[in-house]
């Protein structure tokens, strides 16, 4: 735990306005509900002001716009990204002494930086390359000719296919398979005959990939996520897809192979994306949306199929009505049938 720091030492990490005594100390970030009086917690909106007025904690992390008279405070714009960097002082990311645990196994063709982390049971395997600062945390896995880029962490039971390229500062969480063969077969008629899958993944710098994602590698050519994105638990990324940079892609999400994600793009829960399509830059999937066309920059898109965001609202809305209507029409037409009857079936 780091020490204690004072409110106004943390106003000023967050480029934040003090409201209060600057020299009272903080030793901690808790929630709301749970916080004591040595300890700072965030209020995000007007909603929690209740919460927060009830709340023991020794300081409050606000927006500008909302008033707390007689609570320390520090103000900023954005409290999630200072409750963020805060966070980050007292719970600084843990340090790994540098070498080469006994226990790993480690090509003889392997170049592994002298201030690298290497720790039991990991492999490294042939012509791979490890960067400074990285870690490979026990029973991680890296094939042949990968490289890890600088300060980037491994959890356990990472695997790299061979030929995976990762860049610096990524975080790779526990259980992710990168550069396993993509999805790919052809059917001669009686069964179907694998396509070697030759290609490679590229993870480019400040990427976070989710505990047990997959990322497969291409046919030909090569697998891409862009710098800065940050993926999920649980997300399956096709053959040949290219990851644009500082895209969001949330839990469960499927996409296919050979799609295009435009940078800055937002893929809620549970989306799937047929192979082959475009999302454009910036583009909203909502969550459980079925998306087999493409979808211009900027467009928000909800449902399966994915249609623009208030046509699906309607439609979503609409169904809950279907009993209702079903049985309007079917009352319609046996009206229009005794209709029918009564003038000799004349219309």
């Amino acid at each position: 735990m780091a020490a204690t720091r004072t409110l106004g030492e943390l106003a000023r990490l967050v480029e934040g306005e003090a409201t209060g005594d600057p020299a009272l100390p903080i030793h901690g970030v808790a929630e709301l509900e749970r916080a004591g009086p040595g300890e700072i917690a965030f209020v995000a909106r007007a909603s929690a002001l209740p919460g927060a007025r009830a709340s023991r904690a020794g300081a409050l992390i606000v927006p500008p716009d909302l008033e707390l008279p007689d609570r320390p405070l520090i103000r900023v714009r954005d409290p999630y990204l200072a409750v963020a960097r805060i966070l980050g002082v007292f719970h600084p990311a843990p340090t790994f002494p540098p070498g080469i645990h006994p226990s790993a196994v480690v090509a003889a063709s392997a170049g592994v930086d002298p201030a690298a982390t290497v720790l039991a049971y990991a492999v490294v395997g042939e012509e791979s390359l490890i960067g400074p600062r990285a870690v490979l945390f026990p029973h991680v896995f890296v094939g042949a000719r990968c490289e890890v880029g600088e300060g980037s962490v491994l959890y356990p039971h990472v695997v790299l296919r061979e030929a995976v390229r990762v860049g610096r500062g990524v975080i790779v969480h526990a259980g992710a398979i990168i550069g396993a063969d993509g999805f790919g077969y052809a059917f001669d008629g009686s069964r179907h005959q694998k396509i070697p899958q030759v290609g490679r993944v590229i993870i480019e710098d400040d990427v976070e990939i989710g505990a047990n994602v997959t990322i497969d590698r291409a046919t030909l050519g090569e697998t891409v996520v862009r710098r800065g994105t940050k993926i999920d638990n649980l997300v399956q990324i096709g053959h040949n897809t290219v990851v644009g940079a500082d895209c969001i892609i949330v839990g469960q999400t499927g996409i296919s192979g050979s799609c295009r994600i435009g940078d800055r793009a937002v893929l809620g829960g549970q989306v799937g994306i047929a192979d082959h399509v475009e999302i454009g830059e910036g583009a909203q999937i909502a969550s459980h949306s079925g998306v087999h066309r493409d979808v211009p920059a900027g467009e928000a898109v909800l449902g399966s199929p994915a249609l623009p965001i208030a046509l699906g609202r309607r439609v979503a809305a609409s169904l809950a009505r279907l009993p209702e209507l079903l049985r309007a029409v079917r009352e319609l037409e046996r009206r229009v049938a005794a209709l029918e009857a009564r003038r000799g079936g004349k219309a």
